[in-house]
């Protein structure tokens, strides 16, 4: 007996595939900043923390944008569920303006740890800056590929891949961008509260 399926049956068990292999890829991320943040909480304890270091300014900036790109991105899903084309567009190019402006605000607070004589990595670093390092370094390797994935929805959109009937991959760059910013907004409130 053969079982058929039509049309739009196979695109929602799609969308429901490819939604559910994201969904396993943001819990595993999310284990790994968990055991992160749990050494962190750990190594507290150490006599070397520093307990007067302060977050750089440009991380609270850095803040709003990855903020502000959850909201166009969602603007930009909800553009194109209407079919209307420019505001998806304006939307998109917005989110990856506000994407490398996070990226530059970041290297920005690097600097700013920097010049407030902290270091990293060597012998005049401290655990402290190294783990804040190393969780923003982690967090903006994921963003890397949520901005790759960004010009690839702009790409697709720009040859009219994407309409009111067929914005699955739109919705899965906002649903990661979405993690990206619940991620990073977790980070930076752990950071600046358990210091």
């Amino acid at each position: 007996m053969e079982i058929t399926m039509t049309t739009d049956e196979h695109k929602s068990r799609t969308a429901r595939s490819y939604k559910l292999i994201l969904l396993f890829a943001m819990v595993s991320m999310t284990m790994m900043f968990a055991g992160l943040t749990s050494a962190f909480v750990v190594s507290k304890s150490r006599a070397d923390w520093l307990k007067d270091f302060q977050l750089p300014t440009a991380f609270f900036y850095s803040t709003v944008a990855i903020i502000g790109c959850s909201v166009t991105f969602h603007l930009a899903k909800k553009a194109i569920q209407k079919d209307n084309q420019k505001s998806t567009t304006i939307f998109l190019l917005s989110t990856l303006a506000l994407g490398i402006l996070f990226v530059v605000l970041q290297f920005a607070g690097f600097g700013q740890i920097v010049s407030n004589g902290y270091y990293f990595t060597g012998s005049e670093s401290s655990i402290t800056t190294t783990f804040l390092y190393i969780v923003t370094v982690v967090h903006l390797a994921h963003l890397a590929g949520g901005l790759i994935s960004l010009l690839i929805i702009i790409y697709n959109h720009f040859k009219q891949k994407y309409n009111s009937t067929q914005t699955l991959g739109i919705e899965l760059g906002a649903m990661y961008w979405h993690f990206l910013d619940f991620l990073w907004v977790y980070l930076f409130l752990f950071l600046y509260f358990f210091k």
